[in-house]
């Protein structure tokens, strides 16, 4: 299960398929060194997005 608090880099390296999602909400760091650093949560709040959306969203890609 990803929550808030694990960094994003943490999502991309076990789930590798939740890029998209990152993606479609506009979290694009992906490639940068911040991405080792920043949490899902306060990504999602820099970039204004819902984070309870966001974190639905990832789950979901990971349990198709």
């Amino acid at each position: 299960m990803i929550t808030r608090n694990m960094t994003i880099e943490q999502v991309l390296r076990k789930y590798p398929q939740t890029r998209q999602v990152f993606s479609k909400f506009g979290l694009e760091c992906m490639e940068c060194q911040i991405a080792q650093f920043e949490e899902v949560g306060h990504g999602a709040d820099v970039h204004q997005v819902d984070v309870d959306t966001l974190l639905k969203e990832l789950n979901e890609a990971i349990s198709d």
